[in-house]
């Protein structure tokens, strides 16, 4: 009955979920389309139907073509960080939604800065922003870096309990481990 009801479900969904064919585009239309996408590539609605009707093609696949350009765009972007540094500002102060794709570098800790950061996560594995912000005084890194520090390092220690509870070697992890409640627990 199980096998039914799931080959039943399957076939419905091959049949609502098909692939669409590869949008094939000529050169006046890229020509169109790489001159909209320069000036703003981020269009609205509005644009994208005058554009649709401009070069002949359905609204969602330019909204698709523009998706897969701002992509490629933020990838060529990553790989050439100096040329893409200088118009990345530039163009960072016009568009906000911009801004909150362009990803930070990794930060690193020395061991001291480490052993404070243990320390305070072993005593409250939930900081409150005054906590953050004294840690962060006194090993020299931004708060929001504090900030996520901490999530990363309560979200490795759950997904470790999540995969063998029963089996944990070091004696410190099991002290953490214990400390760290979900947000809700601590009322």
């Amino acid at each position: 009955m199980a096998d039914r009801v799931d080959m039943q479900y399957i076939q419905r969904i091959l049949k609502t979920h098909h692939r669409r064919n590869h949008t094939k585009f000529t050169r006046e239309q890229l020509k169109s389309l790489i001159n909209v996408f320069n000036y703003e590539p981020y269009p609205n609605y509005t644009t994208r139907q005058k554009l649709a009707l401009e070069i002949n093609m359905e609204e969602s696949r330019i909204q698709i073509w523009f998706q897969n350009r701002r992509a490629r765009h933020l990838f060529e972007k990553r790989s050439k960080p100096n040329e893409a540094l200088k118009s990345s500002q530039e163009r960072r102060q016009d568009n906000p939604e911009e801004r909150s794709q362009v990803r930070r570098c990794h930060t690193y800790y020395n061991t001291s800065q480490l052993c404070t950061l243990k320390k305070a996560f072993k005593n409250n594995p939930y900081p409150g922003i005054e906590c953050r912000e004294q840690l962060a005084k006194e090993i020299g890194v931004p708060e929001l870096r504090i900030q996520v520090w901490f999530q990363n390092r309560i979200s490795r220690l759950l997904s470790q309990v999540k995969e063998d509870p029963e089996e944990t070697t070091d004696s410190e992890t099991e002290k953490q481990e214990s400390r760290v409640l979900k947000p809700h627990e601590m009322r």
